[in-house]
Parts: structure tokens; C-alpha cells; sequence
């Protein structure tokens, strides 16, 4: 029986990584095997390229050449760990996926989303997650988080403009307003138990 794939969307600072092992936590305590991981990255090849993306200056990329090694890492994290965990029946966390190509090269970027799409469905067969949990904050509080989680130290895209992250936010109310059936908009406002508690409520009709 197929494995569920789930993803983790959202700006900087949202919380994430802390909800996502706390979700993989609770998971497993249901008896479910739960395989972590994160975008870019997840496999060899595609940490390789993490680094790529998230060192130098900010402007070290196009947008363009951006959504390319965006692809070539899916692909690669795809292949060799998302596809076979799923056909082995476990459950697929991952932070960030697809949607944060279309948030950040797309929306934010200005690529076309279709151009974004494509290259998707060449690198990855189109896969896309079961459901999509998008963590929302406000953007004072999603600053303030992300800064004292590096100790100020952001990589490229934490750099990038408050305009920039605008836009970023804008893109991902709208992917959510498009597909509602994927998305479940969380608020990630509060203490860390009742996020998790929301994100639970939120694969109520899944798990």
C-alpha cells in the first residue's frame, strides 16, 4: 500500500523544521514508519546542490538558473528517496517541495508558473504531495523568529528584500486558494504544542 507524502510550506521563519519533527513524532507514535526530509536536499546529489542555492550573495543566481538546480535537486531527492519510501508504504515528510519553486522563482521571481511546472514534470513525473500544510504567520513575528534561529546568519533567500518575501507569502495564499483539496492553511501563531495539534487536525481525513 503507497505511502502518504506530505509538505511543509511557508516563508521564512514559520517554523517548519520544528513543526515537522514534532509531526513526524506524533506519526510514528501511531505506529507509522516516517521518513524526514527537505527541499533542496534529501539525497547525495541534492545536497550537493543545497549548497549551491543557499551560499553567497543574493543575487549569486538568477531566477532561472535558480528553478533549474531547484529541478535537478527534486529530481534527484525524488528518485532516490521520496518514490521508494512511498512504494514501501511509509509516510513522506518533507520541508518545502514544488510549491516553494512557484512561491520563490515564480511569484516572487517572476517566472512563469507553467515554465516552473514543466520542468517539474520533466525532473519528477509531476509528483505533487497528498496534502499540503501551509504554516502562516505574520510577517513581523516570521522575521523575528528567523533571525534569532541563525543568530542573524541567514542564508541568500532569508537576505532577500521584505518585498521580495511579500510576494512570497502573496504566491502561497494563492496556490492555497487554488487547490483547496491539497492545501490546509495552519496558523502557526502560539505555542509549539497547539501548531502540532493544528497540523494533526489537518491530515484528520488522511491518516
Amino acid at each position: 500500500m503507497r505511502g502518504r507524502f506530505i509538505s511543509l510550506e511557508g516563508g521564512e521563519g514559520v517554523g517548519k523544521s520544528t513543526q515537522l519533527r514534532r509531526l513526524a513524532e506524533a506519526l510514528r507514535a501511531d505506529g507509522r514508519e516516517v521518513v524526514e526530509t527537505r527541499e533542496p536536499g534529501g539525497s547525495p546529489g541534492a545536497e550537493a546542490i543545497r549548497a549551491l542555492l543557499l551560499e553567497g550573495e543574493t543575487d549569486r543566481w538568477t531566477p532561472e538558473a535558480e528553478a533549474l538546480l531547484f529541478a535537478a535537486a527534486r529530481a534527484d531527492h525524488v528518485a532516490r528517496l521520496i518514490r521508494p519510501a512511498l512504494e514501501r508504504g511509509a509516510w513522506v515528510l518533507c520541508d518545502r517541495f514544488l510549491d516553494s519553486s512557484l512561491a520563490y522563482q515564480g511569484g516572487a521571481g517572476g517566472l512563469d508558473e507553467t515554465a516552473i511546472r514543466q520542468l517539474h514534470q520533466i525532473g519528477s513525473d509531476g509528483l505533487m504531495p497528498d496534502r499540503t500544510l501551509l504554516l502562516e504567520l505574520p510577517g513581523s513575528d516570521a522575521a523575528k523568529r528567523e533571525f534569532a534561529r541563525d543568530n542573524g546568519r541567514l542564508d541568500r533567500f532569508g537576505r532577500k528584500t521584505g518585498e521580495y518575501h511579500d510576494r512570497v507569502a502573496g504566491t502561497f495564499r494563492k496556490l492555497a486558494e487554488a487547490d483547496p483539496q491539497r492545501f490546509r492553511a495552519v496558523n502557526a501563531e502560539g505555542a509549539m504544542e497547539e501548531v502540532t495539534d493544528r497540523l494533526l487536525a489537518a491530515l484528520a481525513d488522511i491518516r
